[in-house]
């Protein structure tokens, strides 16, 4: 299912308006969603089958915290994970964008992400965005999709994936899941890979989701023909 979404939405009478038109080249598809989502899965599954027209863009947060990076629960110490972070995961698209300008990169996770772990004493989400010095507007429009892989703590399930850097408890995944979610839906190219009780169904249907988005925008990189 997707959804898209305008500010001027719920006033009487407006349409809602017509995407941009994505990227060629370089296009981005950022895969996000709560803990236990599936969207590491479904990233490599897909990577795979189709290695010739995407790149994956690893999660920074796994990289770092699999080096050794602390991980504590304080408030500055997470004001400065998340900083780092972000740093790290806009490097990481940048370098692959530049090393593979022909790609469609698959991006595990993306900018917008620390915002929901942003202590709520420093601001929230608001507060992540001008510690960064951009926006929310600014940093959902380097992607040209989002698929989000809802969390399956947010159908009581548990999210013990194999993951040794993953610390959240179900009902911390499933909140971070709801907050994930008001972000990144504000994307006007937004496709919610809802929970399902049977994983294999729910990564089939996003591997779908991946593979009609990446086609999508392959024809727009061939441009017209006939």
């Amino acid at each position: 299912m997707s959804k898209a979404h305008s500010s001027a939405a719920g006033r009487s009478g407006d349409a809602p308006p017509t995407p941009p038109a994505p990227r060629t080249r370089g296009a981005r598809i950022a895969l996000t969603g709560g803990p236990g989502g599936g969207k590491t899965t479904a990233a490599d599954l897909f990577r795979r089958e189709l290695g010739d027209a995407v790149i994956l863009v690893p999660e920074a947060a796994t990289l770092l915290f699999g080096g050794g990076f602390p991980r504590r629960s304080d408030a500055a110490s997470c004001r400065a994970t998340q900083s780092a972070i972000f740093s790290v995961q806009r490097a990481l698209e940048d370098i692959q964008s530049a090393s593979w300008p022909e790609r469609i990169l698959l991006c595990d996770r993306g900018t917008i992400d620390g915002a929901a772990y942003w202590p709520a004493e420093d601001g929230g989400a608001l507060g992540f965005f001008t510690s960064a010095g951009t926006t929310l507007e600014a940093e959902l429009a380097r992607y040209d999709a989002v698929i989000f892989f809802q969390s399956a703590a947010t159908g009581g399930m548990s999210i013990d994936g194999g993951n040794p850097v993953r610390s959240e408890s179900q009902r911390e995944a499933a909140l971070l899941d709801d907050k994930l979610l008001a972000l990144w839906s504000q994307h006007e190219r937004f496709v919610l890979v809802p929970h399902k009780a049977s994983f294999f169904k729910k990564i089939t249907f996003g591997l779908a989701a991946i593979e009609s988005i990446v086609a999508q925008l392959r024809r727009l990189a061939q441009g017209p023909t006939g």
